[in-house]
């Protein structure tokens, strides 16, 4: 059967060699990373460090994740998801990595999928999902373990809208179910899907075409009639309340987490003016991929030219979009489409010290491919051999993407490379400072790593987290009065840090200074009470003192929280 654009057949040969160009080029560049180590910005608390996703898939772990908001958020399958990895690979870092890949490879072929159906555009849909696989803007989101949440969330909102687009087709409901299901699957991955909702209002109007069924209702018979506009938003309210609740879950986690950044640190009107550069800084990162970082600073100092002048652009877009929602309806689509999924993580809410990230755009990014693919497409059409010279520059653009995109991905090896990438192409990053002076810390660099903690220090002189890491290398040069007074100035920072109190009765205790070391471990429980390395060392100190029932006490606890601490067994 011969293929065309209007004649939609996914087992035709043309499929099958983009569904294959599309694997083997995201396997080509991506393969690298089954040879890279776990970083040290998150990955230790997503896996390596987190005795519950260390256990595995067991009772106790899946209760754990249903249960939990740890580390600032609800997202029970993203646990099982790292679980289900240990349980299979146990800690081999590169096969973590590579889960990681096939789900962004599951992800692309998705997308190609589900465009080709709605459109019944081959080629259009095939740009859009190489641009998807193959651009440096989604490297973070694939070569960071910690950053599961993104490929494995983004799967089920493919899901959604895969089974939307049969919902579509027969509206009943026994074909919306699935759409609500994976839409409760993907929330409980990585809230920021709760935009999704307005996302398939968008399909609604293009390329669904719901938005324009009165012209139909003139011809067709009553049976096949569409819903009416008031119908489509009322079939979004089970989604749009699931959504609400997804908000009020994510907020409590946050606050749980005390990672939401007050309005002291970044007043309302800096955050408006941080959003929409980022929006700018998307679009421009989108464009001309350079200088990508795991993170960038927060600078409360933009120019008030900058900010009137991504204002301006984004309102004339706008603008300009919707002046083109008749002839040119892939355009407002793909528009609001990128401008609505960033609204979450726009920094509106600020959580965490980033001004913007590159995994954000893993979703949003797909609305501005839409753009510029039928865009490309309807340019060239005054050319002679359009698809010809499409497929042609598109081959071209693919390939100038895998080598930029293989080279982002090499700075994703270890934390060195990682933060040093970062500190070379950001100004004033305290945090990639740190990152990477824990990392040469780790490669027993105590010199070098010092440098880099003081950097961060200058920059930030409230950094809790790098004056525990001078602290750390002092105690390894062997000079424990100044750790001590380094762990002092980050409890000045961080009163609650039982992690400092637990390495300042560490030092006391190869002191000698037993009994001031039981203060401490005391202290470092207070502030963690499921702390069971505190818990163990305050065994060891008591045990020293003569405390034998005391210290056995202590060891239990240890094991009630952790039952594989093979140290506490020893001691």
């Amino acid at each position: 059967m011969r293929n065309t654009d209007d004649n939609y057949n996914i087992n035709v040969r043309p499929e099958v060699w983009i569904c294959l160009f599309l694997v083997l080029s995201t396997l080509l560049i991506y393969f690298q990373v089954g040879t890279f180590e776990f970083d040290n910005y998150d990955t230790g608390k997503y896996v390596y460090d987190n005795r519950h996703v260390k256990a595995g898939l067991t009772a106790k772990s899946i209760k754990w994740a249903f249960t939990t908001v740890y580390f600032s958020n609800w997202h029970p399958l993203t646990w099982l998801s790292h679980m289900l990895d240990v349980q299979l690979y146990g800690l081999h870092p590169g096969r973590h990595h590579l889960t990681n890949v096939l789900f962004h490879i599951a992800n692309t072929i998705l997308l190609f999928v589900i465009l080709r159906r709605m459109t019944g555009k081959l080629w259009q849909s095939a740009f859009v999902a190489a641009l998807f696989a193959l651009h440096p803007l989604h490297v973070e989101s694939v070569a960071w373990v910690a950053e599961r949440k993104d490929v494995l969330s983004t799967l089920f909102g493919l899901m959604v809208l895969w089974s939307y687009t049969r919902y579509v087709q027969n509206p009943s409901i026994s074909r919306y179910v699935p759409v609500l299901i994976f839409f409760l699957l993907g929330l409980m991955t990585k809230p920021m899907m709760v935009t999704l909702p307005f996302v398939l209002l968008l399909l609604d109007y293009w390329p669904l075409g719901r938005f324009q069924l009165d012209v139909a209702k003139q011809t067709e018979k009553p049976a096949r009639q569409g819903p009416t506009k008031w119908s489509l938003f009322v079939e979004k309210l089970p989604l749009v309340i699931v959504s609400a609740a997804s908000c009020v879950v994510t907020l409590y986690a946050q606050r749980a987490g005390d990672s939401i950044v007050s309005m002291n640190v970044y007043p309302f009107h800096i955050r408006i003016a941080n959003a929409l550069n980022s929006y700018v800084g998307y679009i421009g990162k989108m464009i001309w991929p350079a200088k990508l970082a795991v993170i960038y600073p927060y600078d409360k100092m933009v120019p008030a030219w900058q900010t009137w002048t991504a204002c301006f652009l984004i309102l004339g877009l706008t603008v300009l979009s919707m002046k083109c929602y008749k002839s040119r309806p892939w355009f407002p689509v793909g528009w609001l489409w990128f401008l609505g999924t960033l609204v979450p993580v726009i920094g509106l809410v600020q959580v965490g010290s980033q001004a913007m990230a590159d995994r954000y755009t893993y979703v949003p990014i797909v609305g501005l491919f839409i753009i510029v693919a039928w865009g490309f497409f309807e340019f060239l059409a005054r050319w002679a051999y359009q698809r010809l010279n499409f497929a042609v520059i598109a081959v071209v653009i693919s390939g100038v993407l895998m080598v930029v995109t293989w080279q982002q991905i090499g700075y994703w090896k270890n934390s060195v490379t990682l933060f040093q990438r970062a500190v070379d192409v950001t100004a004033n990053n305290f945090i990639a400072e740190n990152n990477l002076g824990h990392g040469l810390l780790m490669d027993g660099k105590f010199a070098e790593a010092a440098e880099h903690f003081k950097k961060s220090l200058e920059i930030n002189p409230k950094f809790a987290i790098a004056y525990l890491n001078m602290g750390l290398v002092l105690s390894q040069e062997n000079k424990p009065d100044e750790a001590l007074e380094a762990y002092a100035k980050a409890l000045v920072q961080k009163p609650d840090f039982a992690v400092v109190y637990n390495l300042v009765g560490k030092t006391h205790y190869r002191l000698g200074n037993t009994e001031q070391a039981v203060l401490n471990y005391q202290q470092a429980i207070a502030a963690d009470t499921a702390f069971a390395e505190a818990h163990n060392n305050l065994g060891k100190a008591l045990f020293r003192l003569g405390k034998h029932d005391e210290a056995f006490a202590s060891y239990r606890q240890a094991l009630t929280i952790d039952p594989l601490y093979a140290e506490v067994y020893n001691s």
